[in-house]
């Protein structure tokens, strides 16, 4: 089918009404999420304007924290943003940036500003050749930080706290036969609901990494949402598949992005079929977009794949 254009008005995308992520991922059949793209000249408007155009189809906006030690907003100032302005917010936390008394801090003044959903990983190393010089913390790991957001959720003495909605992340990879993931079994046991995949654009190794989650009985346990993106370019492309720890993304990806006319259009093209293989795997709950080009084109291949073409009045 014909793919709509890539520039949709923030008019013809404004929501008219919000449910929580937490209930999205409970009731829907898919649940899509996208983040947005933050860099250091990014300033309240650009977010708000990015969230008006991802918000309609989507049923929360991740919030990244500081990916490659590149310097934005912080996740609670923009998450603040999102929430005056009724936008879902998900905030992703990774423990190489801060100790545990900031990581608790930040989860406390999250939980009392009304964000519900969070996103929590022990995030990347840095390389070695990174500049400017980055001190690594890594005081706790991915799973106790889950275990310290969820304790703080679980005290009564901490009123201002919510039943937080706690994701954790997971790597999509051809497993061996007698593979059980064990480390993703703990870190729900620890108190994720749901678990995010790095990108992927590789469906038939999400299919047989998906076969053990359910063997597994993990999936009656937390949602699994897989990464995808609207990839801008080959160049784009080939950068994420050698640098983007985990990241699975096919060489015939990048050639077809080589070889297309239009590598925007095409990069929606492939996002889109991935969204539509990836809503028939068995035990896959929902997708998250990643922005590396325009973020226009987010909503442009989630309506192209007919998932989302539905207010959720009428779903």
């Amino acid at each position: 089918g014909s793919i709509p254009s890539c520039r949709l008005t923030t008019s013809t995308l404004a929501k008219t009404s919000m449910s929580t992520f937490k209930e999205a991922i409970q009731e829907r059949d898919f649940v899509l999420t996208a983040e947005l793209k933050l860099a250091r000249e990014t300033g309240a408007s650009d977010i708000l304007e990015q969230a008006a155009i991802l918000d309609r189809h989507t049923d929360a906006i991740q919030i990244p924290d500081n990916h490659n030690a590149r310097v934005h907003m912080t996740p609670l100032a923009v998450a603040s943003t999102l929430l005056k302005n009724e936008f879902e917010p998900l905030v992703q936390l990774t423990c190489r940036d801060r100790n545990r008394v900031a990581l608790e801090s930040e989860i406390l003044s999250l939980g009392a500003m009304g964000v519900e959903n969070l996103l929590l990983m022990r995030g990347d190393d840095l390389p070695g050749d990174h500049r400017p010089k980055v001190k690594q913390v890594f005081e706790l790991g991915g799973k106790q930080l889950i275990e310290l957001a969820r304790a703080l959720a679980d005290d009564p003495t901490v009123k201002s706290v919510p039943d937080f909605c706690i994701g954790t992340v997971a790597t999509v990879f051809n497993p061996k036969a007698a593979w059980t993931p064990r480390s993703l079994l703990t870190k729900v046991e620890a108190g994720a609901r749901f678990i995010q995949t790095q990108l992927c654009f590789d469906v038939p190794t999400l299919r047989r990494y998906m076969n053990h989650l359910v063997e597994a009985r993990l999936t009656w346990k937390a949602s699994i949402i897989v990464s995808v993106a609207t990839l801008p370019n080959a160049m784009t492309a080939r950068w994420l598949r050698e640098n983007l720890r985990g990241s699975v993304v096919p060489k015939k990806v990048i050639r077809r992005l080589q070889h297309a006319r239009d590598p925007e259009k095409e990069g929606v093209m492939i996002c889109t079929e991935l969204l539509q293989e990836m809503a028939e795997v068995p035990g896959v709950s929902g997708a998250h977009l990643m922005t590396p080009g325009e973020v226009e084109t987010v909503p442009a291949a989630i309506l192209a794949a007919g998932l989302r073409n539905k207010t959720p009045e009428t779903d």
